[in-house]
C-alpha cells in the first residue's frame, strides 16, 4: 500500500493536555521536584540529560521534534497516573498525556510532564469482552484478540493508541458492520484530576462515561483501562481499484452514491492523491465481511458507472492479515507492524452530511490536482454508525454519510486550508476530534455539535479547576 493508504487511519489523536494549576492562595508553586516525583513512581521518568530522553519526546509526527518536555513518565499504573497528576497541581507545571502520539496537533508533548500510558498495554480477554490498557496500540489489540478469534473495531494505522482513537470515536475500516469503538465500550477506568480513579460505565459515573465516548481526549482525565464487547473475527476480503485521473469526477460522483448506502459488511474509501512526481490517482479501497464472489457483485454497480478500473485486486485473508493490509504492512510480522516509518505530514478534516453537488465535486477534483504532494479520502459512514443516536455518545456525527481527510507531506499548510475552505460551502463545518486541527475557530460546534453543553457540564464535575487544558479544550 502507497502512504495515503497507510494514513487511512481512524481515530488518530490520542489523550493530550495541557495543565497550567492556579493555587487558591495566590502563592506560586514551590518549584518542581522531579527527584521526589521519579521515587513515587513504579514506572520511569526521563529527564533531559538522561539516557532516551530524545527518543522519549518523539511523536510519531516528526513536525513536533522542536518540542521538548520538562519529564517524560512512563506509568506503569492508575498510581503512577495519580502521583503525576498530584506533582502537576502542586508544582504548576504544565501536563500533557500521551498514549500512541499520534494527535495532528502534536497536543500529545508538551513543554511540562507527559504522561506516558504506552507501558499500560495489556490486552486480555474472557467471555466476549477485551480488557485493554490504554497505551495498548492497534496492531497488538488485533493481533492479542485475533488469538481468540475475536476483535474490536478500531483503526487502521499499526501505533495508534487505543486510548485516543476510542475517546475520540473510533472510525474504522469495520465500523458500517460492528460500529465506532466508542459503541462496543462497555466501561472506562479513568484517572480524574483530584487523583481518584473512578470505574465508569452506565452505572458508576455515567456522564463520564458518556464523555469518553466520543468527547475527545485530554479533556476530562486520564483512561487507564477500556472494556469493550467483542465480535467474531471472520476472514475478510480486502480490494483495490483504481482508474486514471480523467475518471475522477465519475469516480466521486459514483462513489458517494454507493459507498455510504451499501450493505453494512461493506466499508470502502475513495481516495485521491497527487505524488511528488505529479502523478495523479483515483483509487477506491475497502473491506469486505464476506468472501469475493459477493463483494464482486456489489461493486459492479460502482464500476458499471465509473468504468472499467486500470487495476483491481480483491482477496480474502484471516482478519489479522486484513487489518495488517489496511495499516499498511500486510507482508510484515506484527512486531515489524511496530515499526512504522515517521513522516512528517499535515492535516485536516470535514465530515459530510450530503452529497457534494456537481460543483463541489469539481472543486475536490481541482483542489487535489493542484501541485504539491497530498491526498484526500472520503471514507464511508452510516450502516451501524448511523443507527446510534446523536445523544447517545459525545460522538455526535451519526448521519453523517462520509468523512473526509485532508493530507499533505510536510509541514506547509497551505494547499490543506485553500482545499478546506473551498469544501466548506459544501460540507459545512463538520470536523472529526481525532483528525484535531489546530485550525479551526469554530472547533466546539465542529467536533461535538449540539453535545458540546453536556460536556462542559461534564467537565465542571469532574475537572472544575481546569487541570486538563488543550488548545482546543472543552
Amino acid at each position: 500500500m502507497d502512504r495515503r493508504d497507510f494514513l487511512h487511519v481512524a481515530a488518530l489523536a490520542p489523550m493530550a493536555a495541557t495543565a497550567r494549576p492556579t493555587g487558591t492562595s495566590g502563592l506560586s508553586a514551590p518549584p518542581p521536584n522531579w527527584a521526589r516525583l521519579r521515587r513515587q513512581l513504579a514506572g520511569t521518568l526521563v529527564l533531559p540529560g538522561d539516557a532516551g530522553y530524545d527518543s522519549a519526546r518523539r511523536l510519531y509526527n516528526p513536525a513536533y521534534d522542536r518540542i521538548r518536555p520538562g519529564g517524560v513518565a512512563y506509568c506503569a499504573s492508575a498510581a503512577d497516573v495519580s502521583a503525576c497528576l498530584t506533582f502537576a497541581r502542586t508544582s504548576g507545571v504544565p501536563v500533557t498525556t500521551r498514549s500512541g502520539g499520534h494527535s495532528y496537533a502534536g497536543w500529545s508533548t508538551g513543554t511540562g510532564l507527559v504522561i506516558d500510558v504506552s507501558r499500560m498495554s495489556s490486552v486480555a480477554y474472557a467471555g466476549g469482552r477485551a480488557t485493554i490498557g490504554a497505551g495498548a496500540k492497534l496492531i497488538d489489540v488485533y493481533d492479542r484478540l485475533a488469538r481468540h478469534g475475536v476483535s474490536i473495531p478500531a483503526g487502521s494505522c499499526p501505533t495508534v493508541g487505543i486510548g485516543g482513537l476510542t475517546l475520540g470515536g473510533g472510525i474504522g475500516v469495520v465500523s458500517r458492520k460492528y460500529g465506532l469503538t466508542c459503541d462496543t465500550l462497555q466501561s472506562v477506568r479513568v484517572v480524574t484530576a483530584d487523583g481518584r480513579t473512578l470505574d465508569c460505565d452506565t452505572a458508576r459515573n455515567a456522564g463520564l462515561y458518556w464523555a469518553c465516548r466520543g468527547g475527545g481526549g485530554g479533556n476530562f482525565g486520564v483512561a487507564v483501562s477500556f472494556t469493550f464487547r467483542t465480535f467474531t473475527a471472520r476472514d475478510i476480503t480486502v480490494f483495490f481499484l483504481h482508474w486514471p485521473w480523467a475518471k475522477a469526477g465519475a469516480a466521486v460522483k459514483a462513489w458517494q452514491s454507493w459507498g455510504p448506502s451499501a450493505p453494512d459488511e461493506l466499508w470502502s474509501s475513495l481516495q485521491l492523491g497527487r505524488s511528488g512526481g505529479g502523478g495523479l490517482d483515483v483509487a477506491v479501497v475497502g473491506t469486505y465481511v464476506g468472501g469475493r464472489p459477493a463483494l464482486d457483485r456489489l461493486l459492479a454497480p460502482l464500476v458499471a458507472k465509473v468504468g472499467r478500473p486500470s487495476s483491481r485486486s480483491a482477496r480474502t485473508v484471516p482478519y489479522l492479515d486484513g487489518m495488517k493490509i489496511m495499516g499498511g504492512c500486510g507482508a510484515r510480522s506484527t512486531a515489524e507492524c511496530r515499526q512504522t516509518p515517521r513522516e512528517a505530514f499535515a492535516a485536516k478534516s470535514h465530515l459530510a452530511y450530503s452529497k457534494l453537488p456537481a460543483n463541489g465535486v469539481r472543486a475536490l477534483v481541482a483542489g487535489v490536482a493542484r501541485g504539491g504532494r497530498h491526498s484526500v479520502l472520503l471514507d464511508a459512514m452510516g450502516g451501524a454508525i448511523g443507527r446510534v443516536a446523536p445523544a447517545d455518545t459525545a460522538f455526535p456525527h451519526r448521519a453523517a454519510l462520509y468523512s473526509v481527510q485532508y493530507y499533505a507531506e510536510g509541514t506547509d499548510r497551505r494547499w490543506l486550508r485553500g482545499l478546506h475552505s473551498d469544501m466548506s460551502p459544501f460540507f459545512g463545518d463538520h470536523a472529526y476530534v481525532n483528525y484535531i486541527d489546530p485550525d479551526l475557530r469554530n472547533w466546539r460546534s465542529a467536533y461535538y455539535g449540539p453535545n458540546a453543553g453536556r460536556l462542559a457540564e461534564v467537565k465542571s464535575t469532574y475537572d472544575p479547576g481546569r487541570l486538563f487544558r488543550l488548545p482546543q479544550g472543552i
